[in-house]
């Protein structure tokens, strides 16, 4: 397998979820070292297991994203245990129930914008300076379709990710005669735990809600997480060197139409 990360350290955020998971497995994989964070402790200890058996080299620490401490905390670790932060992938996010605007409860959108938005300008905070002492870094924000174009149904978390689009593209200029890439991915629905605990738990029966979901995505249907992974480790490739300031949907079409 190609070693495209060799000798480079990465933080992933949100690493024992659907997307997370799999680029930590595909990052050690290709020869990086890992940084790991999750909210779930025992979900993150047993990536960290699993990773380590495979010959990894990770460090992780469980905490809220939402909080200042957790992103200096990580940074800290990055610090401590490799002396080095190259990659960041801020991943960890949540999203609310389908519902309109009304319906939707102040504390409900108060927590996606701390995770979602507050999150990753937390992230970036802490990263930026040991990326920048260093003069090379790359940073990749999760962000979503919904932060390209409207989303019905979805209103708070479409304003947390269009901010994030927001907070990348102006760190990007800020940041990249230091030597640091900062991009944006706008996924459409994927087939995460994620997504799924949200069409579980919003106001329409489960069929109705995919079927919603994927109604007005021209390929009909959602992605499968290998297909969004893949392109995230390519925006973090040493490859994709001209690249910054730059937020790439990967949604089916939707944002085409």
């Amino acid at each position: 397998m190609t070693q495209r990360f060799a000798g480079q350290v990465a933080l992933v955020s949100g690493a024992a979820g659907g997307f997370g998971r799999l680029a930590a497995q595909q990052l050690a994989r290709e020869g990086a070292r890992l940084v790991l964070t999750d909210l779930r402790a025992g979900a993150l200890a047993s990536v960290v297991e699993q990773l380590e058996a495979e010959g990894a080299e990770v460090a992780a620490l469980a905490g809220d994203v939402a909080l200042e401490a957790t992103h200096n905390g990580l940074v800290d670790l990055a610090r401590q245990r490799f002396g080095q932060l190259d990659l960041a992938l801020n991943n960890a996010g949540l999203a609310h129930g389908l519902g309109r605007l009304a319906d939707i409860s102040a504390d409900e959108a108060a927590k996606v914008l701390a995770v979602d938005l507050f999150g990753v300008f937390l992230a970036m905070r802490a990263q930026l300076p040991l990326m920048v002492a260093r003069g090379h870094g790359v940073i990749l924000n999760v962000a979503s379709v919904a932060g390209l174009v409207g989303a019905p149904m979805m209103s708070v978390y479409a304003a947390a990710k269009h901010g994030v689009i927001g907070l990348t593209k102006s760190a990007a200029g800020e940041y990249a005669a230091k030597g640091v890439r900062i991009n944006a991915i706008c996924p459409s629905f994927a087939e995460t735990p994620m997504v799924t605990e949200m069409l579980d738990h919003g106001k329409r029966p489960r069929a109705e809600a995919e079927a919603r979901l994927t109604g007005f995505v021209p390929l009909r249907r959602m992605a499968e997480p290998r297909e969004v992974v893949d392109a995230m480790l390519w925006m973090l490739s040493p490859a994709n060197s001209f690249m910054t300031g730059h937020a790439l949907a990967l949604d089916g079409g939707l944002s085409a139409i």
